[in-house]
């Protein structure tokens, strides 16, 4: 978990110097038609930060095998309107969410990093799992999208 720590911790440094140089121009160009902005980048990362500080804290007390539900990420983002959104709130929030997993992540027992989850269509993975996939998701969109 350490490492993951630090990771972590790394993005919370460096997102901010990064993208607050950024052009309003530069955040909000669409690379595509069906693509999102690097600040709709910004805000999925927020709304995969709620979804999972959620799943990882009730992961270690509720009824094992736990289950959760996905949830649909483009809606999340629209119904957000982080297109129209400032990226200081944007980044702000991100910060925020992002200190709160590290302090969770940084209080779980070793035990209960072996709890399983189920993530859909019957797969079961452990908690562990689950948040070294939130890191392996966030390096995926920070450095294949928005610092490209």
């Amino acid at each position: 978990m350490q490492q993951i720590i630090e990771q972590l911790n790394h993005w919370i440094v460096k997102v901010p110097t990064e993208l607050n140089p950024m052009s309003e121009a530069e955040l909000s160009l669409k690379p595509q038609p069906h693509k999102w902005l690097k600040k709709e980048i910004m805000g999925h990362l927020c709304d995969s930060a709620i979804a999972n500080l959620d799943r990882f804290i009730k992961i270690q007390y509720e009824k094992q095998p736990f289950v959760f539900s996905s949830y649909n990420q483009d809606q999340w983002v629209e119904r957000q309107n982080y297109q129209d959104t400032p990226l200081e709130e944007i980044i702000g929030l991100w910060i925020s969410l992002n200190k709160r997993i590290v302090t969770v992540i940084s209080r779980i027992p070793n035990e209960k990093l072996l709890y399983q989850c189920e993530i859909g269509n019957q797969e079961m993975q452990t908690l562990e799992w689950l948040i070294q996939d939130y890191l392996e998701h966030m390096d995926h969109h920070l450095k294949d999208q928005v610092f490209i």
